[in-house]
């Protein structure tokens, strides 16, 4: 816990949720908003930025790389960027705060330029791996130093001269993938990258946006090979940022438990690569749908309408993860009130999150009297068509996901689900306990 922890507690509904609400901006394509435009010649202005503490933190670093970022109106931000290759030595430590996507991101930024620059962020982050960003990234010149296991704070001497990489990533990540192709921005010639899994293509589809040639080809075994062509000029232009589906699927998941409940989610993001969440929930039997499905700054975004809905048990395929690797908290919440096991496949990646999200999902679940069980790298949650029964105060382990999945639990359990500590939601979700409320949802805050 924090030194300034909240504790919280969800109690079940009074009556069904209801209500049209719109969940704060995707926190992925927020992060990289603000660096591209950092980026970028000219202005870049931003509409529906999540103005949670992670994206605040990438606001202010690229403030003190040089670029001039101001926050406008409510999500409503401007960035005047410095050119590819522009950015100015940091006076002072980048404090990224609970932030792995930014971290690893400003690493590759920082790879290409000829400067010296130290992160660092909060006690969980300071846990979390960063050797699988600095391995590829040191190949392209730029010297990195810290801490036993690769953890921060990390010191960062940019390459003077940073050369293309070529670099296949050993397990599906989107912010390796990010890292390398903004650390190519910055190099003459060709930087490839090939993922084993398709995994989120926010950051090819902003680069092409803002003006780089990004070039992307399917292989038949589901991976991908990205190319960059380095040292382009990047424009300023405007973005529309979407509600965040991951965010997104907290409400809905809740509306699918609570009986008699039906709740819109307007304007969510649903890239393909990120919906792995809503097709399982489909496949278990979720009553979803869409409507007003539009291209907005070449991502899919559309209006989500879930009504609750009697979940069965489905086999998740390992292939899916990289499409809903933030999503399995609330899956497996969802799961421990469907019929039947769910079996949700190759969820090593969930063990180097904001915490390791595998034993924290499994110990908070046990705690509130599900069953389960882990096998090597799968989470086995075995269902009996109704809520466990709770009664637990869950560990978040400084974890906002894990946080926000116990509070929806407790919306259908016999007796009361306690977070120690809430703290960490605004990381991603701001609003989030008021957002809840205003569907019916009863959470309770000291």
């Amino acid at each position: 816990m924090t030194e300034t922890a909240k504790p919280m507690t969800a109690r079940a509904a009074a009556g069904p949720l209801s209500g049209s609400v719109r969940v704060p901006g995707d926190k992925s394509i927020s992060h990289r908003a603000l660096m591209l435009g950092a980026l970028a010649v000219g202005e870049t202005r931003i509409e529906g930025l999540l103005e949670g503490e992670d994206v605040l933190r990438t606001a202010a670093a690229m403030r003190a790389l040089g670029a001039e970022v101001r926050r406008t109106g409510e999500g409503a931000w401007t960035v005047r960027g410095r050119g590819v290759g522009g950015l100015a030595e940091p006076a002072d430590v980048l404090d990224m705060g609970n932030s792995g996507t930014a971290a690893r991101l400003l690493a590759g930024i920082i790879a290409g330029h000829p400067i010296f620059a130290v992160l660092t962020g909060d006690a969980s982050l300071r846990r979390r791996p960063m050797g699988r960003v600095t391995a590829p990234l040191a190949q392209s010149g730029a010297e990195f130093w810290a801490r036993e296991g690769g953890r921060l704070p990390l010191a960062i001497r940019g390459a003077a001269d940073p050369m293309p990489l070529d670099y296949t990533l050993p397990v599906a990540s989107a912010q390796v993938k990010s890292a390398v192709l903004l650390a190519g921005l910055c190099a003459p010639g060709i930087t490839r990258v090939v993922e084993p899994r398709a995994t989120r293509d926010h950051t090819e589809t902003m680069l092409r946006g803002f003006g780089a040639t990004v070039e992307v080809q399917a292989h038949a075994d589901g991976g991908r090979e990205i190319r960059l062509a380095g040292q382009p000029e990047l424009a300023g232009r405007p973005v529309a940022v979407p509600a965040d589906p991951s965010s997104a699927a907290f409400p809905a998941v809740a509306a699918l438990l609570v009986p008699g409940s039906s709740v819109t989610l307007e304007g969510v993001g649903m890239n393909p690569l990120r919906a792995g969440l809503y097709a399982t929930l489909a496949e278990m039997g979720a009553d979803l749908a869409i409507a007003g499905e539009r291209d907005e700054a070449g991502e899919k975004v559309a209006d989500l309408t879930v009504s609750s809905s009697p979940l069965r048990g489905v086999d998740v395929p390992a292939e899916r993860a990289p499409a809903m690797i933030d999503e399995y908290p609330i899956l497996a919440v969802a799961a421990a009130c469907a019929a039947g096991t769910t079996r949700m496949r190759g969820l090593a990646e969930l063990r180097v999150k904001e915490s390791d999200r595998l034993a924290a999902i499994a110990a908070g679940l046990a705690a509130c009297g599900a069953r389960l069980e882990i096998e090597g790298d799968d989470l086995l949650v075995h269902g009996t068509g109704t809520p466990p029964q709770g009664g637990a105060t869950v560990a978040t382990q400084m974890d906002h996901r894990i946080a926000m999945a116990f509070l929806v639990l407790g919306q259908v359990t016999a007796e009361p689900v306690a977070i120690d500590d809430g703290s960490f939601i605004d990381t991603s979700f701001p609003g989030f306990v008021a957002l809840m409320r205003g569907l019916g949802a009863t959470i309770e805050t000291p």
